[in-house]
């Protein structure tokens, strides 16, 4: 798994290289444990993320802040099928857990079936 971080102000992106897993979730949140706490917004850049299991969902919708830093709003791009897939699927079952309206953006992929 490689991890590029960029900081705007108090915006940040994070792109990943490689699935999610159990196995690349620490490094992932390591990334974010160590933004700046003025960093309010978080945007996670999927799209060269092909795969994601359930650690994926802890990494969205269960985040470790540090002590003292605010919460920031998090959002998803670049979903691939998959990942998208599995958020859906969490949200259908799951709908007051995996509330996919702060998450996503306003439209989903055209080809997205």
């Amino acid at each position: 798994m490689n991890i590029t971080t960029t900081i705007d102000g108090t915006s940040a992106r994070i792109t990943l290289y490689g699935d999610i897993d159990f196995d690349t979730l620490p490094p992932v949140r390591a990334a974010a444990e160590a933004l700046p706490a003025q960093v309010s917004d978080l945007l996670w850049d999927l799209n060269h993320t092909a795969f994601m299991d359930v650690a994926g969902l802890h990494l969205l919708f269960t985040p470790t802040l540090p002590g003292g830093c605010p919460k920031r709003r998090m959002t998803v791009t670049g979903l691939r099928h998959q990942p998208l897939r599995l958020l859906l699927l969490a949200a259908d079952v799951h709908p007051a857990t995996f509330d996919l309206a702060r998450l996503l953006p306003d439209t989903l992929p055209t080809d997205f079936q």
